[in-house]
């Protein structure tokens, strides 16, 4: 590598040509970095004192060997972004010399030389004719602006915009024309030059681009997946996978969603959820691992980016699906999207029938929302869905599925119609984050003809007024404060009307017959067309007993809207693992330091503490030590006359102990499971031991994770 500094009209008069990479992301300089580089660019002209304004690096390799006679062109790796916008600028600076016809000024700024220095080489044809050769869209846009010939069909709006905003800056200082010719000359630039042979372009584009601020996860993996294949490959697989891939997910989409789509995605392929920030890193380590080519790798990823799309873009064609989908979308289950690529990946590969699929999507459905109803905490759920795939019995797919979710453990449990029904008739469901979903699958379930209930507004039949008027209050009784308070956001007083100025505070009575539209129609709830007020008509008095009663029905209701998967018993006990041999049976009698001494207490209290994380641990006694296990042991106790010798089931990177007091036993001797240990002595050191154990714990749940 050779680096020297240079100046950049320079720099472009001496070379041949540029050429970005047909991977290189588009031009995405926005109309506030050119006003910042015009600001450097003026305040440089302006002052004698300024020798020169650095602007960056410019990073490229020959395409293959050049000579005296033939020079090839330039291959961008870093800079495309400030080698096209100084075009851009140069060509509107020409483009004033020619409408104002205006002579030479300074030296070598003119339109001509502007032209044929910086931006053409005049003896040349083809596209060799051009200084700088733009990847895609871009390329057609920039050669039209330097051809003077009509846009293409698709333009670059980057480059028209920022082309007129060069154009407008310098009509409106042209009488500073001397100044801006000033600044520009006065431009300099790094020339870094990459020697094909002995350096490796990829290690340097990623340790200019290591911060992640100027590059996405998409850039980089595109970059590594592309930089070292021959162009001839470059082109076709660009062309032929990856173009395709970011039309579908479409320009804005594919800057927001494709870095979320690859970790999805890898975690699909591995059953490992790469960190978020990592996402690079991890794509690295998987591809190195592949024995297929280059081309097998980005067929894949085209195939699952489609997948993606119509999951979580709304691309799906089948409407049934592309519902369902909808529906997963406003419940904001982007952790079920790993199991969901492999079940759409199973479909396409006619594993599965679409109806198959859509059952499969409408049983994730019901499982996150009655675990959101239930207050189940969401931070099993993409552990739970990470490798829910390789379970599965793929010759009895959607059956194993079910089973999946029935044997699910306590705290990643489906939860079961009693306990569903129980909770979705006292849960806050005004306040519930997807308000309006809930309410249109109430409203819309078994309907042919949808209800766009975007057109409604939530009523509720007992208002949220704390000064209820005298009607409500008699009607209510002389608890109705506790009435109010206890069930005004719940399932059983809440419902949709397109009235709600009309209703307003009104008596139960007055709702329910008297209020008419415009036209004097009756529109009370006795004569709303709405599945949701179904059998309001008939009710006299709108109480607590009421509400419960309604409430009671739409809950029988919800448990068919969200069902759980069915199973005959003989067909679950297929599923379940193999019950372990019973052995000997231990219990604290069998540890001589927990039932004498001064350990006794303190192990009491641990026990007590560890127990009470969740519902799901148990302890185990066995030979040598205590186990405390959810799915599998988080932390053993190993009884010492002195001391609890506590072994967490956790690398020692992955624990935060800031008093430093963990000791690594990964390649020593020990008993329990883990490679962590730490001792508790009393009972003082006993919540920072807790937060240790916690550690051990949420690692095992799948850790902090929104659903």
């Amino acid at each position: 590598m050779k680096a020297t500094e240079a100046n950049l009209l320079k720099f472009l008069r001496k070379s041949p040509q540029f050429v970005i990479p047909i991977y290189q992301r588009n031009y995405s300089w926005t109309a506030a970095q050119c006003r910042q580089l015009w600001s450097d660019l003026m305040r440089a002209g302006r002052d004698e004192k300024v020798q020169a304004h650095f602007i960056g690096s410019i990073v490229y390799v020959e395409r293959g060997l050049s000579s005296v006679t033939s020079q090839e062109a330039l291959l961008v790796i870093d800079g495309q972004q400030r080698l096209t916008t100084s075009t851009l600028l140069i060509a509107a600076l020409a483009k004033h010399f020619e409408t104002q016809g205006l002579g030479e000024l300074l030296e070598a700024f003119s339109n001509k030389k502007l032209r044929n220095y910086y931006l053409l080489n005049p003896d040349e044809d083809g596209e060799r004719h051009f200084k700088l050769i733009l990847s895609e869209t871009d390329k057609e846009t920039l050669l039209a602006i330097l051809q003077n010939t009509p846009m293409p069909a698709e333009t670059s709006s980057r480059i028209t915009e920022n082309y007129a905003l060069f154009q407008e800056l310098i009509a409106a200082n042209q009488g500073e024309l001397e100044a801006i010719c000033q600044g520009l000359a006065k431009l300099v630039i790094v020339d870094v030059s990459l020697d094909r042979a002995q350096d490796n372009p990829q290690l340097i584009f990623e340790s200019m681009n290591s911060t992640g601020l100027e590059l996405s996860q998409a850039d980089l993996i595109r970059n590594y997946i592309l930089m070292g294949l021959e162009p001839k490959l470059q082109t076709e697989l660009y062309k032929t996978y990856w173009r395709p891939m970011e039309r579908a997910f479409g320009q804005a989409a594919y800057v927001v969603h494709f870095d979320a789509f690859m970790r999805h995605y890898l975690t699909a392929k591995t059953g490992d959820i790469p960190n978020v920030r990592e996402v690079y890193v991890a794509f690295k380590g998987f591809a190195r691992g592949l024995k297929g080519d280059t081309r097998d790798l980005v067929a894949d990823i085209h195939a699952y980016a489609s997948y993606y799309c119509a999951m979580a873009l709304g691309t799906e064609s089948d409407a049934a699906l592309k519902q369902a989908f909808h529906d997963l979308r406003e419940l904001k289950v982007d952790v079920a999207y790993p199991f969901l690529l492999d079940v759409y990946h199973d479909y396409k590969q006619g594993r599965l029938t679409s109806d198959e699929v859509l059952r499969i999507v409408r049983l994730i459905e019901s499982y996150v929302f009655r675990r959101a109803i239930c207050a189940i905490p969401t931070n099993s759920l993409n552990k739970t869905f990470a490798g829910m795939s390789r379970t599965l019995k793929k010759d009895r797919y959607l059956e194993s599925v079910q089973a999946a979710f029935l044997l699910l453990p306590s705290y990643r449990r489906f939860p079961g119609d009693d306990e569903f029904q129980r909770e979705v008739k006292v849960r806050d469901l005004y306040n519930f984050r997807s308000r309006s979903y809930w309410l249109r699958r109430f409203e819309n379930h078994g309907r042919k003809e949808r209800v766009m209930v975007e057109d409604y507004t939530i009523e509720h039949i007992l208002p949220q007024n704390d000064a209820l008027s005298k009607e409500w209050q008699t009607e209510l009784g002389t608890d109705w404060q506790r009435v109010q308070k206890d069930w005004l956001h719940t399932l059983g007083n809440l419902t949709l009307t397109g009235y709600n100025s009309e209703y307003s505070d009104r008596p139960f009575a007055y709702k329910r017959d008297q209020v008419t539209d415009k036209d004097g129609n009756p529109v009370g709830f006795a004569h709303s067309p709405l599945k949701l007020n179904f059998g309001l008509g008939k009710v006299n008095t709108w109480d607590e007993a009421a509400i419960k009663t309604r409430a009671d029905r739409l809950a029988v209701d919800a448990t068919k809207i969200w069902a759980a998967p069915q199973l005959a018993n003989d067909v679950l006990d297929a599923y379940r693992p193999a019950t372990a041999q019973p052995g000997q049976q231990y219990s604290v009698t069998d540890h001589a330091h927990l039932t004498t001494g001064p350990m006794r207490e303190l192990f009491e209290m641990l026990r007590k503490s560890v127990v009470a994380l969740d519902p799901c641990v148990s302890e185990e006694f066995l030979k040598l030590y205590v186990a405390y296990k959810a799915e599998t042991n988080f932390v053993d106790v190993v009884p010492q006359a002195k001391r609890l010798l506590l072994v967490l089931n956790l690398s020692i990177d992955d624990i935060e102990d800031p008093k430093g007091l963990c000791r690594d036993i990964s390649n020593i001797g020990r008993w329990g499971n883990g490679d962590v240990e730490i001792g508790l002595s009393n009972v003082d050191e006993l919540p920072y031991v807790m937060g240790l154990i916690r550690q051990s714990f949420d690692r095992q749940m799948g850790g902090p994770q929104d659903a």
